[in-house]
């Protein structure tokens, strides 16, 4: 298929019927939206749907190894929603945050809050107790539930203003969640579509992190499109090695799986021995997780020679370079691998490879625009570019938030959304992402994207991680330089990675500066922290 020049590109297109099946225009939120119509209304509709299906098949099992039907957990769910609608006055609209590690309170309380039509606030456990304060003023809390290992940080009375504290812990999986059995029911609430159901905050420093409007619309059309795309079933088993405060964990995986009836293995924290062994154990069919995840369990595939049980990697987040994919085909031979591009602004999917990546001659995209969605590639003065131009990525649809809040909502203009993100479409209709604006490194007027020295620094025998950025330089203004790892006894040189790049590199592309380091910093999100990584390249020049 052809895409045609200089216009507005649907989603639609690309996919066949089993994907668009049900797919209608439809009122939400003061606009026309295409949505699902077999889509759950909200996070606790989906769970309900799910529980009249599959009373009895195992929905989660915890860090404990303690299962969890589905039937259970909408017991515990319903339980929780009546502690926190008669003893803590949640009521729909508010605002309650969540400070809880990957954990089975973490799960009830978020499709509790669901059930009051309220909206969570899911917040790091990496941030420190001055950061997270931050993020509570931000977004206003009525109340905040907390794991039991931040008790200290609110003994002073820090965060007064927030309504409520409730603590949880996840020691005896369960046995801490306060019982509702002594409360009434709670009423029944009607969501609507635009009624906001997460509020997320973005990555970075909370100085300049946003909370990211999430609706019911934006995050169930996320789920249903995941659960089309992929062909999720009640037959299929995920492990969650990332955490479900962000928006992979809990929508591209968490709430996907509920919604599709399957198996969830939840881990607390990532250890990449424990992803594999239960990999095999629980016969885990899909792994969802960033470039980062998947390079750590390769560094284990001696121990691990197959998994036969995968079916499915999707990969999101940030460069994914084609000599890993071919890596992880090569471990894996039956399982598919998909790039996924999205953000938290996108409830997670905004464009999906439609195939396995390592098999097509596009490898290296970020796949089609996913059904709901608009794209265009826009030039600094704002025109519409043709295929082939690097422009700005700008994004409008289903998945796009509304909207910011920053004390108070903040609406998106006109419904698009800059993603901060440069790339281009092939004439096939192939999104490819070239850098992030702000990574884009210009070199006296030479332009350098670091994801293409990246790339070449991957394909070089020995080494493990790569991150490139630019640092500044008298002569020049800036010129790239380069943080890597090495695989294990593997022996590099400045010198050697000079010289092996001068054979793929322009000139001006080639990094004046490389560090070697035991490892690559990574934000509370755990993406690559290029801002620390520019500081420590930026040190004794």
């Amino acid at each position: 298929m052809k895409i045609p020049e200089n216009t507005i590109i649907n989603g639609d297109i690309f996919w066949d019927s089993s994907v668009l099946k049900s797919l209608k225009a439809a009122p939400a939120g003061g606009d026309i939206q295409e949505l699902y119509g077999d889509a759950p209304g909200s996070f606790y509709d989906s769970l309900v749907r799910s529980a009249e299906k599959y009373p009895d098949r195992i929905c989660i099992t915890d860090n404990a190894g303690t299962s969890y039907t589905y039937s259970r957990l909408l017991e515990m769910t319903d339980d929780f929603s009546r502690v926190l609608f008669h003893r803590y006055g949640v009521r729909p609209g508010m605002r309650i945050g969540l400070l809880l590690y990957n954990c089975i309170g973490f799960c009830v309380s978020f499709y509790a809050i669901s059930r009051l039509n309220a909206a969570s606030v899911p917040l790091s456990t990496k941030y420190r107790k001055a950061e997270v304060l931050s993020l509570i003023e931000k977004a206003s809390l009525s109340g905040l539930i907390r794991d039991e290992v931040f008790a200290g940080w609110f003994e002073d009375g820090s965060a007064a203003g927030c309504g409520f504290i409730l603590e949880l812990s996840d020691s005896v999986p369960g046995s801490r969640l306060p019982s509702g059995e002594a409360c009434p029911d709670v009423p029944s609430f009607r969501p609507a579509p635009a009624d906001t159901a997460i509020i997320m905050f973005t990555s970075g420093t909370t100085s300049c992190s946003k909370g990211v409007i999430m609706s019911n619309y934006n995050t169930m059309h996320a789920v249903t499109v995941y659960r089309k795309i992929f062909r999720i079933t009640e037959k299929d088993v995920t492990v969650i090695p990332v955490p479900i405060y962000h928006v992979t964990g809990l929508i591209g995986l968490l709430a996907l799986f509920i919604d599709s009836g399957g198996h969830v293995i939840l881990h607390k924290f990532f250890d990449a021995q424990r992803v594999l062994s239960d990999a095999v154990r629980y016969s885990v069919t899909f792994i969802h997780a960033a470039p980062t995840v998947f390079s750590l369990l390769l560094e284990r595939r001696a121990e691990f020679p197959s998994l036969p049980a995968l079916r499915l990697m999707a990969c999101g987040s940030s460069n994914m370079p084609g000599k890993k994919i071919l890596e992880l085909k090569e471990w894996l031979p039956d399982a598919e691998f998909r790039t996924v591009y999205g953000l938290t602004e996108t409830s997670s999917p905004a464009s999906i490879f439609p195939c396995d990546a390592s098999q097509s001659p596009y490898m290296g995209s970020s796949g089609h625009p996913v059904p709901g969605t608009l794209f265009k590639i826009c030039s600094d003065s704002g025109s519409i570019l043709p295929p082939g131009r690097v422009g700005s990525i700008w994004i409008k649809g289903s998945v796009v938030t509304p909207g910011y809040f920053i004390n108070a909502p903040v609406p998106l203009e006109d419904g698009w959304l800059d993603t901060g993100d440069l790339g281009y479409f092939n004439e096939e209709g192939y999104l490819y992402i070239v850098d992030r604006k702000k990574d884009m490194i210009n070199r006296g007027g030479e332009k350098v994207c670091s994801i293409d020295v990246e790339n070449a620094l991957y394909n070089i025998p020995g080494i493990a991680e790569a991150a490139v950025v630019g640092i500044a330089d008298e002569k020049y203004g800036e010129v790239p330089a380069a943080m890597i790892t090495l695989q294990p006894g593997a022996e590099l040189t400045p010198e050697k990675l000079h010289d092996d790049l001068k054979k793929v590199l322009a000139g001006f592309q080639i990094p004046a500066r490389f560090l070697i380091a035991d490892s690559i910093p990574l934000t509370a999100n755990s993406k690559v922290d290029k801002k620390k990584i520019r500081q420590l390249l930026s040190q004794n020049l």
